[in-house]
């Protein structure tokens, strides 16, 4: 599988065929028993900043500010503090929370808190972005809301972001989102097909095209006997 630049590349299948294991081995976290993983021809063999998580569990410390949370996603950078403050400021407003700098977790909605997660990983200046069912855990308006939102995001002035690569369940948000599918099936796991969804953005979930894709996708992710 490839990801080139500004795509959104999904990973599907049903659950428990390994879509998260290969999310972890694209991000150098596990080590392949066979193939190798490549960032712009540079072979993957442990976990670099180049490449960033947002995990489904939405993870932010609750003793930090918005602003403190992203500021970790700087540290490897060594930066002066000042600099890490602006850089970090620039990402929350990047992710549409200008003016909560300084708010806490506890006082955050859960879609708040994955923006925050967000940022941080944007704010590491990724090559990649792995995320893995990253609106599990949020309410289906609040999840449509960021959906919306999300490529532009992702894909904007302020990031060094190049590509994402997506593990969802939700086939509609899948169809919203990607460029490309990669469908994961049977015993072991194998590509069993890629499906380029072709639809212009943004997209309008009621079009007709938009339930063709979801049904060819529906018929590639039942489960294999």
């Amino acid at each position: 599988m490839e990801v080139r630049e500004n795509q959104i590349v999904s990973i599907i299948g049903p659950s428990g065929v390994g879509k998260s294991t290969l999310l972890r081995v694209l991000g150098g976290f596990l080590k392949p028993t066979q193939g190798s993983v490549y960032l712009l021809g540079q072979k993957i063999t442990r976990p670099t900043p180049k490449i960033m998580l947002v995990h489904q569990s939405i993870v932010t410390f609750p003793w930090m500010t918005a602003l403190e949370n992203v500021m970790l996603g700087l540290k490897h950078r060594n930066l002066p503090k000042n600099t890490m403050k602006e850089i970090a400021k620039q990402m929350l407003e990047t992710v549409g929370l200008e003016g909560f700098e300084n708010f806490y977790p506890k006082e955050l909605s859960g879609g708040m808190r994955q923006r925050v997660a967000i940022a941080r990983a944007l704010a590491a200046d990724p090559l990649l972005l792995l995320m893995d069912e990253p609106f599990a855990h949020l309410d289906e308006l609040t999840a449509e809301s960021l959906r919306k939102e999300l490529y532009d995001i992702l894909f904007n002035v302020n990031t060094t972001l190049k590509g994402v690569v997506l593990v969802s369940h939700n086939l509609n948000e899948v169809v919203e989102l990607s460029d490309f599918v990669y469908i994961i099936n049977g015993h072991p796991a194998t590509v069993v097909g890629k499906v380029k969804i072709d639809l212009e953005r943004p997209r309008n979930p009621r079009d007709p095209k938009f339930f063709e894709y979801t049904d060819i996708l529906y018929d590639y992710t039942i489960p294999a006997r």
